[in-house]
């Protein structure tokens, strides 16, 4: 009907801003609604949702982790493994509001995949964002006792239990396990999906290396609003960590580097290596402040005022907000060489790279970085904030995105 507005059906586990793949499916339909499409959104229930006149039809909440007895172990099991509430709650969502197009991004172990056999079937094209490396994965971060495993690969995902990759425990591996071999005869990805949309070029090409054809992908990096940014800082004395205090991001490399090239530096974050890291930092007696978790305002100014942003990660990364928003804030990033953070780092330009895991390099990287002048890092950090403006903004993703959806069909 001629004037009727285009529907987007946003789909994603959870409706707060709890990470890197919520920022980017909420930004996705705040942009998308300010350009008039009406947009639908699909979740989980939970006591942090943002409040939306479409969530009587979320599923239950699947909370890991809490105390829940067996009877209710094994509906999460379930659901973990084919949802079939999601499945009902999403088909009466499409009779109300039919959309023209749904975008998933994190959907497996809350949602399930079996929402795409749903949307298949009313004749709805689907794209879903790829956050990380589930679709390859089965424990979703090619990781294996904090060094990058690749064991699954050729099929080989009876390794899932083998290793006991889901929290050394195999219960929850088998659930994973059967979760993964279900998804795949079922071709709930691979066969309901129609596009895969791949922010880092590095996981679109490791995702061809495990068989997944490169016309069902297409690279459509992260974005930022660089206008929502200050860039006014005056500059600290310190470099600085911002994220989850977890073992795949080389935060133990990263105090030893500090340690050894007598830097000063600030974690903001929480997570359950915050215990071994402050014991490490205080054995080797170096200048690391434990900052907790911050955010908005008090984390801009944190990351605005430091010399240079550190991601020494130690997994395969695929495009971290962080770095964009640092470039949003004018300042330069130091990140290891791996995943898709070398796509990110214009090396002398916008930061510098050091070899993940390597402690001297990265020492050698903070030294050199904190060598140089104010006025040598502040160039760095508007050379990235030019860069991201450009390659990285929102109406650059707007485009890309609206040109995804109209060779799905929809005009």
């Amino acid at each position: 009907m001629p004037g009727t507005p285009r529907r987007l059906l946003a789909i994603n586990n959870y409706f707060y801003r709890r990470g890197g793949a919520e920022a980017v499916f909420f930004d996705h339909m705040s942009m998308f609604g300010e350009t008039g499409w009406d947009v639908v959104p699909f979740a989980m229930r939970h006591d942090m949702n943002e409040p939306s006149p479409w969530s009587d039809y979320f599923v239950s909440e699947i909370e890991y982790g809490r105390r829940t007895g067996p009877l209710r172990k094994f509906q999460q099991a379930a659901s973990v493994i084919y949802s079939v509430e999601a499945q009902r709650n999403i088909g009466r969502l499409i009779e109300r509001a039919r959309p023209s197009i749904a975008h998933a991004h994190n959907v497996y172990h809350h949602l399930s995949p079996a929402i795409f056999s749903t949307l298949k079937s009313a004749g709805i094209p689907v794209a879903m964002t790829v956050h990380d490396l589930k679709l390859a994965c089965p424990s979703y971060k090619m990781l294996r006792d904090g060094r990058v495993c690749e064991d699954c690969r050729g099929g080989k995902v009876y390794n899932v239990l083998r290793h006991r990759c889901i929290k050394g425990s195999v219960p929850l591996s088998a659930v994973v396990l059967v979760e993964t071999m279900l998804h795949r005869l079922l071709g709930l990805y691979r066969g309901k999906v129609d596009r895969l949309v791949v922010p880092s070029r590095f996981y679109l090409e490791k995702l061809a290396e495990w068989g997944w054809p490169r016309d069902k992908m297409v690279n459509i990096p992260n974005f930022v609003d660089v206008t929502a940014f200050r860039s006014d800082w005056q500059e600290g004395d310190y470099f600085v960590f911002a994220g989850r205090l977890a073992p795949e991001k080389g935060l133990a490399t990263l105090i030893r580097a500090a340690a050894l090239s007598k830097q000063r530096l600030i974690l903001a974050g929480t997570g359950p290596e915050e215990r071994p890291l402050r014991e490490l930092a205080a054995g080797l007696r170096a200048d690391v402040t434990f900052a907790g978790y911050l955010s908005g305002e008090s984390l801009h100014r944190l990351i605005g005022e430091s010399r240079a942003l550190v991601l020494p990660s130690e997994w395969y990364e695929n495009a971290p907000i962080s770095v964009l928003e640092t470039y949003a804030l004018q300042r330069p990033v130091i990140g290891a060489a791996i995943g898709g953070i070398p796509e990110m780092v214009r090396e002398g330009e916008t930061g510098m790279l050091a070899r993940s895991g390597a402690v001297e390099e990265l020492a050698s990287a903070l030294g050199a970085m904190a060598a140089l002048t104010p006025a040598a890092r502040a160039r760095m950090g508007a050379a990235g904030r030019a860069w991201i403006a450009s390659e990285f903004s929102a109406a650059a993703y707007r485009e890309r995105t609206l040109d995804l959806y109209a060779s799905l069909g929809v005009a």
